[in-house]
């Protein structure tokens, strides 16, 4: 087991992106930085450095255990990493993953029936009797 490692080469065979290319393209874009400073593709990460990824509107951060360029199977990645994000990144997943569908981007169309289903649970117990006419007996 080597002692260092390429940066696209490790984030692929930790599995944090599905491809090499795709990790390569994050390096290059200044998503994936080291010590706070972006780094490229061919940098070379040691054990026990921090490697924090961006992932929009996540910022991931893992210690490397091990420096590896093979892919490894998904059980072993505990000896490969260890996860360090703040608890506050996953609070705004989760943030994110509930609101996503109601602040809709422009130009993505109209939502799918899931979405739509999703909008009314979400917004329906909040708006039930708003509209008055469960309390008009006067007709």
């Amino acid at each position: 087991m080597a002692d260092e490692a390429r940066i696209d080469k490790w984030l692929w065979a930790a599995r944090v992106f599905k491809t090499r290319s795709l990790a390569a393209d994050a390096c290059k874009n200044g998503r994936v930085t080291l010590g706070g400073v972006a780094v490229k593709p061919s940098r070379m990460v040691k054990v026990g450095e921090t490697v924090s990824v961006r992932k929009p509107p996540v910022t991931y951060s893992y210690k490397v255990l091990s420096a590896i360029e093979q892919r490894v199977g998904a059980k072993m990645l505990a000896q490969v990493y260890e996860n360090v994000t703040a608890p506050d990144q996953y609070e705004l997943l989760e943030m994110t993953r509930i609101s996503g569908f109601v602040d809709r981007a422009r130009g993505t169309g109209r939502p799918t029936k899931k979405e739509r289903r999703s909008l009314d649970a979400f917004i329906g117990p909040s708006l039930e009797g708003a509209d008055g006419w469960e309390d008009d007996d006067d007709f």
